[in-house]
């Protein structure tokens, strides 16, 4: 018997494998993702089993910008409404659902919440993809202007916060926002080194991934995730997450699915 640690996350692993597989600027790699968080809180679209597919890619320093993040972007949404029409060719019965838009609506965290002051983070989100479909909300991380705190949480580490962003879609099954994607272009130098001070974990910086990344010997990356079970949900018209994927559930939950007539599987 041997004991495994788990010493950072998927996202320094991938960072980390570009540089020691000796990928390329426009190479990158993907991951297929099956995890448990133990401390998920349950509901309908969480599971204490997580799947999904992560991806990260090297670019290079000019390619650090808003446009080529939005290019990134149209490049995901276009394949997931590839992804619809072929089955839809494939099972005509799920051209009932909502046909799913290339266009996406491009809107900062900050833009979100001066358009809706009174909302909380979730309801702005119901509320822009409600009337816009599909959305990709940039710049998350960073405390806001008017409430003081950030739209959602980011590591500092990660994600540059002011090259980010998660892709949102409106369910029509569930009446509600619904996120696909949580990706961005990493954290450079100077990028971590104020995401760690505004968080409050300068020392971080002694630790062996980040003492790397600072010392300019990682490459420059974009990637994110795409959770599977979230887009066979969209694709298919589920309202439960239990319904395409085999997890643990509490006996309430189990309950209230029967009674409702939702299968779980």
């Amino acid at each position: 018997q041997e004991t495994a640690v788990v010493v950072h996350s998927l996202a320094k692993w991938k960072r980390l494998a570009l540089k020691r597989y000796q990928f390329q600027v426009g190479e990158g790699l993907y991951t297929d993702m099956n995890a448990i968080r133990r401390d998920e809180a349950l509901d309908a679209l969480h599971s204490a089993y997580v799947d999904q597919w992560d991806w990260e890619k090297i670019i290079s320093r000019e390619d650090r910008n808003l446009d080529f993040l939005k290019q990134t972007v149209r490049s995901i949404v276009g394949a997931l409404a590839e992804t619809q029409s072929f089955l839809h060719t494939v099972f005509p019965q799920l051209s009932v659902l909502p046909k799913l838009t290339r266009e996406v609506t491009f809107i900062t965290s900050q833009e979100l919440e001066d358009r809706y002051p009174g909302f909380t983070p979730k309801q702005r989100e119901d509320a822009i993809c409600k009337e816009c479909g599909t959305v990709f909300l940039m710049q998350i991380g960073d405390n806001l202007k008017r409430s003081g705190k950030p739209h959602d949480g980011r590591a500092p580490d990660y994600d540059d916060w002011s090259l980010n962003g998660d892709i949102l879609m409106w369910n029509e099954v569930l009446q509600r926002s619904f996120e696909i994607s949580s990706m961005g272009i990493r954290v450079d130098e100077d990028s971590m080194r104020y995401q760690l001070h505004a968080r409050g974990c300068d020392e971080r910086s002694e630790l062996p991934f980040h003492k790397m990344l600072l010392a300019g010997e990682l490459p420059l990356t974009i990637g994110g995730g795409i959770g599977q079970s979230r887009l066979c949900m969209l694709m298919i018209g589920t309202c439960h997450i239990g319904e395409v994927q085999a997890s643990l559930w509490d006996q309430a939950t189990l309950d209230a699915c029967r009674d409702a007539g939702v299968m779980i599987l």
